[in-house]
């Protein structure tokens, strides 16, 4: 059960990297989100490393499967919860502290 929820968890936060991907739809957009948040986290991915992500031409599922975005969009990142916003819930770590509480 552990496995398959880790394996659901993983693709879940795929595709919530593609839809914040796609909701900044310009790729100068998408550059300055990204060096936002480079330049808050204290990074090291290079002026030649955004862009390349930002100008890609690939679609939106490969374009948020670097490692560029991966990175930047991390299961922290995702899990912060804002005054505008709640984080992303791990589901495995859920379910874990569910299990426990039952026992």
């Amino acid at each position: 059960m552990n496995k398959s929820i880790k394996q659901f968890s993983q693709c879940l936060r795929h595709k919530v990297r593609v839809v914040i991907i796609k909701q900044w739809k310009l790729s100068k957009r998408i550059y300055t989100n990204l060096m936002r948040i480079n330049k808050t986290l204290r990074c090291d991915f290079s002026d030649e490393d955004i862009p390349k992500v930002a100008n890609s031409r690939l679609g939106w599922y490969k374009r948020s499967r670097g490692h560029v975005i991966n990175f930047l969009l991390s299961p922290k990142v995702l899990g912060t919860k804002e005054a505008d916003r709640s984080g992303l819930v791990d589901p495995l770590k859920y379910y874990l502290t569910r299990k426990e509480l039952q026992m």
